[in-house]
């Protein structure tokens, strides 16, 4: 009897460790509340002393992670076993979160430096009314070419992408809804389109495109147009900006015919612990100060409008990547278009890129 005591205090003794062990483990990938918050965000997406500066004001300890994709963000914090405080997804993200009930909504009496934000940044169909959100960073889709390599093509239109000389030459990302929606776009089409008729004729149109096509990629359009191994490629303003420095040859445009307007934007997860240090840091980075030290350090487009002035001229006034209000009512956001209209894209974006085999 002794013995099984013994075994079975044992048993117990290594069951409490592990609890001990799990929780430990479980704070460092996540778990929050009382004096830390856990942010969940893009990769190299802030200033890191942004964050020592909001725990030393704040008194609270910031435990900071990454995802490469708003799939992924949303997977784990859907399965629940991960706590975030924080999380910035991209607008059609959000959107579905709101559906699956993963946010909760904002107390803007914490947020008074909502005052701050571009009203055309605010209210828009992901989020009316901003119950859930707060814009962190926006842009665009647009075409960036080679200067050097390619001398004769202004472009100006996406249209320009389906040039014969333009062989062998253009990079695409690999988006359903990206290129799917340039192929629209060209057409004088909505992205959002769910018109089969129209999306079909997008599809033919794309497959006349083929020979121009060099590669569907994703990170690595930033390598191959910073190297001049490719004369033209499809990719988003903020990527663009990084290539631009690393490339004094490459010029980023916005087709005259419209594009994607996109946007990030700051949300407080359903399983948040830290609810009040959640909108603490939401404030604390909707501050004109802090949101031009993040933009100038990340390189992408504030939405803060008090901000914007605090740039250097030489950033504020690049039409390239802040575009005046003419340039932007020709931009769409991205709908939630739902599931099956979601997977229907993805089977014409797929059927794309088999054409192109």
């Amino acid at each position: 009897m002794k013995s099984l005591v013994r075994v079975f205090g044992l048993v117990v003794i290594a069951a409490l460790l592990m609890m001990a062990l799990t929780f430990s483990l479980n704070k460092s990938e996540g778990y929050s509340g009382g004096n830390t918050l856990t942010i969940y965000n893009w990769g190299d997406y802030i200033d890191p002393d942004l964050l020592k500066k909001f725990e030393k004001e704040s008194g609270i300890k910031v435990i900071y992670q990454t995802f490469d994709s708003n799939e992924a963000m949303m997977t784990k914090i859907e399965q629940g076993g991960t706590t975030f405080d924080i999380a910035v997804p991209s607008d059609y993200a959000i959107s579905k979160m709101r559906e699956e009930n993963l946010l909760i909504p904002l107390d803007k009496s914490k947020l008074p430096n909502k005052k701050y934000l571009n009203p055309r940044f605010m209210n828009l169909s992901f989020d009316e009314g901003n119950k859930y959100s707060m814009p962190y960073f926006w842009g665009t889709l647009g075409i960036i070419y080679n200067k050097k390599m390619i001398q004769d093509i202004p472009f100006t239109s996406w249209n320009d992408l389906w040039r014969p000389e333009l062989k062998n030459q253009i990079l695409l990302i690999d988006g359903a809804r990206e290129v799917m929606g340039l192929g629209l776009n060209s057409l004088g089409y909505s992205l959002n389109s769910t018109n089969e008729a129209q999306l079909q004729e997008a599809l033919m149109k794309l497959k006349e495109m083929t020979p121009n096509v060099k590669a569907i990629v994703g990170d690595e359009i930033k390598i191959l147009m910073a190297g001049d191994e490719a004369g033209v490629a499809v990719t988003f303003s903020g990527e663009a900006a990084e290539m631009l420095d690393q490339n004094e040859n490459l010029e980023y445009v916005i087709p005259k015919e419209g594009s994607n307007l996109w946007f990030d934007n700051m949300v407080i997860p359903k399983t948040a612990k830290n609810v009040d240090g959640a909108h603490k840091f939401i404030n604390f980075m909707l501050n004109p100060a802090n949101a031009a030290q993040n933009a100038e350090y990340v390189g992408y487009a504030t939405p803060n409008e008090a901000a914007v002035k605090l740039l250097p001229k030489e950033i504020a006034s690049d039409e390239r990547f802040y575009p005046d209000l003419d340039q932007l009512k020709n931009l769409e956001v991205y709908d939630n278009l739902g599931k099956k209209m979601l997977a229907h894209y993805n089977e014409l974006f797929l059927e794309f890129k088999m054409y192109r085999k």
